[in-house]
């Protein structure tokens, strides 16, 4: 796909990936629109995106509610005057123990990164035909593709967008809309800022904007899936797949550091 001129709406635009994504597509000549909860942050999103010298807008609004998503398509679509793609960035996470979690929790993170990415899509459909040549760019997690113990909520609900993207992409073959699908490893952004899981146990972050750079190659060679983490985690899918047990015994000996590492890991 050619990126340049292409008019994008990116939800969770106003930090991490989502912020760095919007400035990588931005650079390659594309018209961004971001949203985010706080319109504070939303304001210095955009100031930061206009001072690199691009095209860019956005609305402040949460895309776990009906309202936040009507404002984001709506506003969207007529600042942009269309769509090309629709990139669903936002999410939240809560790790621990799953009878620690309570169920607004749960719940908050079936709205925010399952069921808003499903419903904007569908509601987007109509104008991502209409460019021709558009675009769902879903951002779900590498725990999608490996179950970690103290994630289980939210492995559950990026794996759910990771086929929901597969099968809506098979869906589409042919009438002009592709669906890319990417897998962040830990990736350093405030939504992890709450939690202290390192390399001692598996948690290796890389920056946003390395995440950011991989997205932006995969729109542009119409890629069906990014997924991060190099090597080691192409071993780590292969051995999940292959030898499951060797995987639980591996995490078993994790189990106390990684308990206590993600206890506090809170972003929603």
């Amino acid at each position: 796909m050619e990126i340049t001129g292409k008019r994008i709406i990116i939800t969770g635009g106003t930090s991490g990936i989502g912020l760095a994504t919007a400035q990588a597509l931005q650079a390659k000549g594309a018209r961004v629109f971001i949203t985010g909860r706080r319109p504070d942050v939303l304001a210095t999103a955009l100031e930061l995106l206009r001072r690199g010298g691009g095209w860019a807008e956005g609305v402040a609004a949460d895309v776990a509610t009906e309202a936040g998503r009507k404002a984001t398509l709506d506003a969207g679509q007529q600042t942009l005057g269309g769509l090309d793609i629709l990139i669903n960035n936002a999410g939240g996470v809560r790790a621990g123990r799953l009878e620690d979690t309570s169920e607004a929790e749960i719940r908050a993170m079936i709205e925010v990164d399952l069921v808003a990415p499903i419903l904007l899509a569908r509601a987007a459909l109509p104008a991502l035909r209409a460019s021709g040549d558009g675009l769902i760019v879903d951002i779900t997690s590498g725990i999608a593709l490996i179950g970690m113990p103290f994630y289980a909520t939210y492995a559950a609900v990026k794996a759910g967008l990771a086929r929901f993207g597969e099968a809506l992409r098979r869906e589409l073959k042919g009438e002009g809309v592709h669906v890319l699908t990417v897998y962040p490893g830990a990736t350093d952004t405030p939504m992890m800022q709450t939690s202290k899981a390192g390399p001692d146990v598996g948690f290796v972050k890389e920056p946003a904007t390395a995440v950011a750079e991989a997205i932006v190659d995969g729109i542009a060679t119409d890629a069906f899936e990014v997924i991060r983490g190099g090597e080691a985690r192409a071993k780590m899918i292969a051995t999940n797949r292959e030898n499951p047990a060797a995987l639980d015994e591996r995490f078993l000996g994790l189990k106390p550091a990684l308990a206590e590492a993600v206890r506090g890991h809170s972003a929603l």
